[in-house]
């Protein structure tokens, strides 16, 4: 059990970022990434930290989980691939477009209700293929299309207005608002407007690990539950083919991964341990291995990680270095399995 009164909002203040990562080539340090690590114990105390966990930050979309919360406690029917879609920063793949369609047409509702803007496909070979087609960008095909046609399908079904689903001061996103303060357990700090159009809120880098950590963890049937299993079962839809989030979740049995623009990543267990990573410079090169290395200080076997410790640095097209977790985040006392 947690408790649900939010304490007070996170303070805005530049992060107090510290060195995550270190690019080596030839045995040199060439490059630091700064950012910002937080390790979750099952109760929820703090097993480690690193750079600043605490500063308001903007989860982006690693917090879709929260979002898709909200909507399914306000009505949202959905399950399996559908309610792992409508938590998704997908790809643009075919089956991507096909299911935001469904949920569309449950809803009664088309493309055209759509208020994200418009774009080509997240996955560079899909995008290529539009391109070689002349395929103009579209609203369906914008990442978090499924996200927005659940959304808009929740208003229809509670008699919310349409038009406006975006606003702040709309029912759904004041649901929304609520759902993030109780689940990441502090009032939001600030409030924006994220790439797709919808309302963005500022939480902490600890918040945002108690939040997916208490859906991980949550009763069997609760909103939180159908959403972790809907995102563990149909890793695919939430994401796409090669994605790294996708590939975690396969590689670790009942972990939830979600990432997020500007170097977000948060993960999870059934039992509660979780991890938040934020890397200042949002480089993807440190977000994952810096968030392997986080799973392996929360207890995974690093030999279930090790598909994620980063690509190799090439020169002249061979492998001359990487991209390395600083040592702070090497595991103290390395336990296998989960």
């Amino acid at each position: 059990m947690y408790d649900s009164s939010p304490a007070g909002a996170p303070v805005v203040r530049e992060p107090l970022h510290a060195p995550v990562a270190h690019l080596v080539r030839g045995g040199i340090v060439e490059g630091v990434h700064h950012g910002s690590v937080v390790v979750l114990e099952a109760d929820g105390r703090t097993r480690f930290r690193l750079g600043d966990i605490e500063a308001a930050f903007y989860p982006r979309s690693a917090l879709k989980p929260v979002q898709a919360v909200a909507m399914v406690r306000a009505g949202l029917p959905l399950d399996g691939e559908l309610l792992s879609l409508a938590a998704a920063s997908h790809s643009g793949e075919e089956r991507h477009l096909a299911g935001t369609r469904r949920i569309l047409e449950l809803a009664g509702l088309g493309e055209d209700d759509l208020r994200n803007v418009p774009d080509m496909p997240f996955d560079p070979a899909v995008r290529d293929t539009w391109v070689r087609e002349g395929r103009a960008p579209s609203r369906l095909a914008q990442n978090c299309s499924g996200k927005h046609a659940a959304m808009l399908w929740t208003a229809r079904l509670n008699g919310w207005s349409l038009d406006d689903y975006l606003d702040p001061a709309h029912p759904l996103q004041r649901a929304v608002a609520e759902t993030v303060e109780e689940l990441t357990g502090q009032r939001v700090a600030r409030v924006t407007v994220d790439g797709c159009g919808a309302p963005l809120f500022a939480v902490s880098l600890h918040g945002l690990a108690r939040a997916v950590a208490r859906i991980t963890s949550a009763a069997p049937g609760t909103p939180e539950a159908r959403v972790a299993d809907a995102m563990r079962e149909h890793a695919e839809m939430a994401s796409g083919s090669g994605r790294d989030v996708a590939a975690l979740m396969r590689a670790v049995p009942g972990l939830l991964a979600k990432d997020g623009f500007e170097g977000v990543q948060v993960a999870a267990l059934p039992d509660g341990r979780a991890v938040a990573v934020k890397i200042a410079d949002g480089a993807n090169r440190a977000r994952v291995p810096v968030a392997a290395a986080a799973l392996a200080r929360a207890g995974i076997d690093p030999a279930a990680l090790t598909e994620f410790a980063g690509e190799p640095l090439l020169g002249g097209g061979k492998p001359v270095g990487c991209v390395r977790p600083v040592d702070a985040l090497a595991p103290v006392h390395p336990v296998a399995g989960v």
